[in-house]
């Protein structure tokens, strides 16, 4: 070898150097798809019966409407009482009261006078004109005879 690392020099028959020629090769990988083959892939239901058991939860709902009319202050929420949910359902409504209104008052006044009128004037009075009849004796009766036994 040499100082300059390479390799030694080839000697040619006369005592001389040969140079020979290097060759360096080189590599390219590619790769490209291939069809080998093709495949159809179809897929198929069975179906089967089981019978699956599992707890289901039913609810029912029972509305019962509850008469209040109560006369109340303000708006009372949804409240719970027990298992029962109560929702107030509240009307509103125009109150019309009977109230008196003194509109106006009349103030009369009695003013009295007298006055002197002269008018003419018819009156009318009756007079008893009391008269002595003599009539004939009647005969005399006793106090136990009625009428109907003369």
């Amino acid at each position: 070898m040499t100082a300059d690392n390479g390799p030694p020099p080839a000697r040619s028959s006369d005592g001389g150097d040969a140079v020979i020629p290097l060759h360096d090769e080189s590599v390219t990988v590619g790769k490209q798809r291939v069809e080998r083959s093709r495949v159809r892939v179809t897929t198929r239901v069975s179906e089967r019966e089981q019978i699956v058991r599992e707890a289901l939860e039913h609810e029912e709902a029972t509305v019962t409407r509850v008469p209040i009319d109560r006369e109340i202050d303000a708006h009372p929420g949804i409240r719970q009482e027990g298992d029962v949910t109560v929702i107030p359902l509240v009307e509103e409504v125009l109150v019309v009261e009977r109230r008196l209104l003194l509109r106006e008052e009349l103030h009369i006044r009695k003013n009295r006078r007298t006055v002197e009128v002269e008018q003419p004037v018819t009156l009318r009075s009756e007079d008893a004109v009391v008269e002595r009849v003599t009539a004939p004796p009647s005969p005399v009766r006793s106090p136990n005879q009625t009428s109907s036994e003369e």
